[in-house]
């Protein structure tokens, strides 16, 4: 009873931080909501809590550890090699169209294909397409389809398979965890966003660096290890209910795709930094942000740096403490489970359970980014007639705008909180099932997850609160 009298204390204090205020990335103000917006905080921990008992009583053996899978009628038709050859030529000219379009048309951000693309379509559209219809990356992207093409080319000429080097084992995810921190620092803090020309240049840089990689160790060992993309897309196309084996398309149980995850070194930091760069993306829209960093702009100009440029170190240090701030957060759950009992130290618990935070990265990039794509988002319609600038019209929608009646921001906010209690729900799932099978017993299971029905109440009311301070 201690324990759980603790695991209510926390929850109930987490939803007292829970915001009095929100709106959508991007928007100045909503209307007038028909009950107070503390009352959501408080609603959301009050379903989280009730979901955690739910689980505790109805949920007393593992259900998606087994992973079901079934292949559709259709699997080995719509999962065949032809697909593979017709995505990956489409991602290849998506990606020739949009550097050219960074060179060629000018302008600036929603003036520009390149920009719209790449941080709309590309980072945000891409993780919901992932969510909703499985890893569609794993088609698209170029590089994947130019490392195939290289491979296939080198078998046709020499005659027998590229020789590639034994990636290091100690390497694992960290590649690609910098890979994603590093675009998020250039999606935040670079300002490159307004620079298509030196946008599209860093996607060339990359596209070397990932080609390369792809020669040194192959091409499918660098998509699961080191190509940030790749990884990053296909931890949210887990939450699919589509799946792909062996080229024949099937279904699975929603959230299985989660469990069966594999944890080389570098995967717990690359989900840190999946949460922690949109806590700071949401941080840095509001008032708390802006008095911090004014203060962290007059430090490092007194160390001599360039005021120009005080700005962005300063932008810096901030993203990498909310990467920190939410590792810290996530290993304090850890421990607190640790005290549990069990045969794992924490260390391995941090790895085991890691995957169930993966529900919520995916509704933090929902709730904080969803007007943002569908409003903003639609500018891909009237570039996409004019990529390069030349006054064409190539589908009908040169002279299309934005309608930002598509939706009212009243709407938007239903939206964002619905996100972020079914991931964090989700989440708690998924938590339940991976102490079930580590615990063994269901009464250990449970005791063990007070601590992190903590986590998901305080990662609720911290999405609850960016919301707000994207509004101030």
């Amino acid at each position: 009873m201690r324990r759980v009298a603790t695991a209510v204390t926390a929850c109930a204090v987490a939803a007292l931080l829970a915001p009095t205020s929100a709106s959508a990335h991007g928007l100045a103000q909503r209307e007038n909501l028909p009950i107070p917006q503390w009352l959501f905080g408080w609603a959301a921990a009050v379903v989280l809590i009730a979901s955690f008992f739910g689980l505790a009583v109805l949920w007393p053996r593992p259900r998606l550890e087994p992973e079901p899978w079934r292949p559709l009628a259709a699997g080995r038709v719509l999962g065949s090699r032809a697909w593979d050859v017709v995505f990956g030529i489409l991602g290849v000219g998506l990606l020739v169209v949009v550097v050219g379009a960074g060179y060629e048309a000018g302008g600036t951000a929603l003036d520009n294909l390149a920009p719209t693309f790449i941080l709309i379509t590309f980072w945000v559209g891409l993780v919901f397409a992932s969510v909703l219809f499985g890893d569609l990356f794993a088609l698209l992207s170029p590089w994947r389809a130019s490392g195939r093409a290289v491979g296939w080319l080198v078998r046709r000429v020499t005659r027998r398979e590229p020789r590639h080097v034994a990636y290091p084992e100690r390497l694992g995810r960290w590649p690609a965890a910098i890979v994603l921190l590093g675009f998020v620092w250039i999606e935040l803090v670079s300002g490159w966003g307004n620079a298509p020309k030196t946008l599209v240049t860093a996607a060339l840089g990359y596209s070397v660096i990932t080609l390369v990689g792809q020669a040194v160790f192959g091409v499918e060992t660098w998509s699961r290890r080191g190509e940030g993309f790749a990884v990053y897309y296909n931890l949210f196309s887990r939450l699919s209910v589509w799946e792909r084996r062996d080229r024949v398309l099937g279904v699975r149980a929603p959230l299985s795709g989660l469990p069966p995850l594999d944890r080389p070194p570098g995967t717990v930091p690359f989900v840190m930094v999946m949460i922690g760069t949109v806590t700071f993306d949401g941080l840095s829209q509001g008032p708390a942000w802006r008095s911090l960093s004014g203060n962290l702009v007059d430090l490092f100009t007194s160390l001599g740096v360039d005021p120009a440029r005080a700005p962005k170190w300063a932008s810096t240090v901030g993203l990498l403490v909310a990467v920190c701030l939410v590792a810290g957060f996530y290993r304090l759950g850890i421990s607190g489970m640790r005290s549990i009992g069990g045969k794992l130290d924490e260390a391995q618990l941090r790895s085991t359970f890691i995957h169930t935070l993966v529900p919520i990265a995916g509704v933090y990039v929902a709730a904080h980014y969803f007007s943002f794509l569908i409003f903003e988002g639609q500018a891909i319609f009237y570039l996409a007639s004019d990529p390069f600038g030349q006054g064409w019209d190539l589908f009908g929608t040169a002279t299309r705008g934005i309608d930002y009646s598509l939706l009212s921001l009243t709407a938007v906010w239903y939206f964002q909180v619905a996100f972020v209690v079914c991931g964090h729900v989700a989440g708690l799932m998924l938590a339940h099932d991976r102490a079930l099978v580590v615990y063994g017993q269901a009464k250990e299971a449970v005791s063990s997850q007070y601590w992190m029905l903590a986590v998901m109440v305080g990662f609720t009311s911290l999405a609850l609160w960016l919301l707000a301070q994207a509004g101030t």
